[in-house]
């Protein structure tokens, strides 16, 4: 390994550890002192509430990164210098990717673009005649990508019991595969694809006891981590899943890279998902004027092109980072601030929260909820514009779940300013706040008491609607 790469390996052993894994306070990420304008004057630190979508950059990932971009190459091209520490560096952080995942010795990283490329990936690899059990409350990442195969949508479950009993149902029921003579199985190559934690309610799925199930009837099983590795520590060897995927955009991670990790030999059978340079390990002419290609059987098989390496490196910096914070303070300390959006939301009876599960069910800092009376745009544009938070209002590319969880069907969004639905009526859309390792107390705080203001003496400004959206009124 090179200097710089000791180098950045000593900085990552070393940064924000002083303390030990007791980490009472949030990590440092970029933006936590931006300032923002308020549409009834003066400006306030910007409070970042809307982790699920994306996370701010931690602070020790950024500087990484800068540290190394003065480094940066081609990778797996060049005989250079700078090419062959990026090639370095590049294969080092699926290492630690690996590592993070906890892994078996034989697992492939693939390295993507997001989840949803990743689950893309997925499919495009499936064998032949391969069945897919999707429950529809995934987010639109895991939900829509198997176009190519057999998809049976499981209904909205009431309790993780209900999950494992209904996918046990489905196994159990689904019919013979024309390839099941091929396969080995009379039953066929199936898939069950199940989210960690949802990007709505933030509630945790059973998914170890959801792998159990899908191996006892002959199943694989992918995991959505999108939402999950972000929180909670993820190991692939526990859990028993057969691949993982999850994006760098929400592990504090930018620059637009993911992780399909797990299970080599679909990935390696398959015709690769991208064809071009580096997913090729040898292309010959042939007398009658076509190629012939031998395509590489390790991750490279998928990787074709130049890959996005300050984006893989970011992620890796991130999973070093999250992992010597400890996942234990972590969690401990975001289940405080799930505690304080809670109990403030709970005092104010025109607020609704979303949940499958109940209120006790264990989550991750995602809280969807609606406010009686109130359109979710508008009510998501006053607090931005007059409190400075940022949060995400809409059906949150889970559309099935969302009105599942509202009791309503697909309809168009009323205007700006006018009630979405009058006390007492179902609401069309839903407020989503969450929260993560970098966000301080009184970003929670302060959402809280915007919420209560709001709602007991309404917005202070006027708005208007503007290409769907709700914005202030200038």
């Amino acid at each position: 390994m090179s200097a710089f790469l000791n180098a950045a390996a000593t900085s990552v052993a070393t940064a924000d550890s002083a303390e030990g894994p007791a980490c009472a306070e949030p990590l440092p990420v970029l933006g936590r002192d931006v300032t923002v304008p308020l549409v009834t004057g003066g400006e306030v630190t910007y409070a970042a509430l809307d982790y699920a979508a994306s996370a701010p950059a931690l602070q020790r990932v950024w500087d990484d990164v800068a540290a190394y971009a003065p480094y940066y190459g081609s990778v797996h091209r060049g005989a250079g210098y700078l090419s062959q520490l990026s090639t370095d560096l590049f294969e080092q952080s699926r290492v630690t990717v690996a590592e993070f995942l906890d892994c078996r010795p034989c697992d492939q990283v693939v390295f993507t673009r997001s989840t949803t490329d990743s689950l893309n990936l997925l499919a495009a690899v499936l064998p032949a005649d391969c069945q897919v059990f999707v429950f529809e409350t995934e987010h639109h990442a895991s939900l829509l990508p198997w176009t190519n195969a057999q998809v049976t949508y499981l209904n909205a479950p009431r309790t993780p019991g209900e999950a494992v009993a209904t996918l046990e149902r489905a196994l159990a029921e689904r019919e013979p595969s024309p390839s099941s003579s091929s396969w080995g199985d009379p039953k066929g190559p199936a898939l069950v694809c199940v989210t960690g934690a949802s990007n709505v309610t933030g509630e945790l799925w059973p998914v170890k006891e959801l792998a159990a199930a899908a191996h006892a009837h002959g199943a694989r099983i992918v995991l959505d981590a999108a939402q999950l590795a972000p929180h909670h520590p993820v190991s692939v060897q526990d859990l028993d899943v057969d691949w993982v995927a999850f994006s760098g955009h929400k592990l504090y991670a930018p620059f637009g890279s993911g992780v399909l990790a797990g299970r080599a030999d679909w990935l390696q059978q398959a015709e690769p998902y991208l064809a071009g340079g580096g997913a090729s390990r040898k292309v010959a002419r042939r007398e009658d004027g076509g190629v012939d290609v031998e395509w590489h059987t390790t991750a490279a098989r998928h990787e074709a092109g130049s890959p996005n390496v300050i984006g893989v490196y970011s992620i890796a910096s991130a999973c070093k980072a999250l992992t010597e914070a400890g996942f234990d303070s972590l969690v401990a300390r975001e289940r405080h601030l799930i505690a304080k959006v809670r109990e403030g939301l709970a005092e104010v009876p025109a607020v609704r929260v979303l949940s499958l599960f109940g209120d006790d069910a264990p989550r991750v800092g995602v809280i969807s909820f609606v406010v009686d009376g109130w359109n979710s745009s508008h009510f998501a544009a006053a607090l931005s514009a007059e409190y400075g938070i940022g949060v995400r209002d809409g059906l949150f590319c889970a559309h099935p779940l969302v009105r599942t969880l509202l009791g309503s069907e697909p309809q168009a969004q009323g205007e700006c300013g006018a009630p979405e639905a009058a006390p007492g009526e179902r609401s069309l859309n839903a407020i989503r706040v969450s929260f993560g390792a970098g966000t301080p107390d009184e970003h929670v705080e302060r959402f809280v008491r915007a919420v209560q203001e709001l709602v007991a003496d309404g917005a202070k400004w006027q708005y208007r609607t503007e290409e769907g959206r709700c914005v202030p009124a200038v």
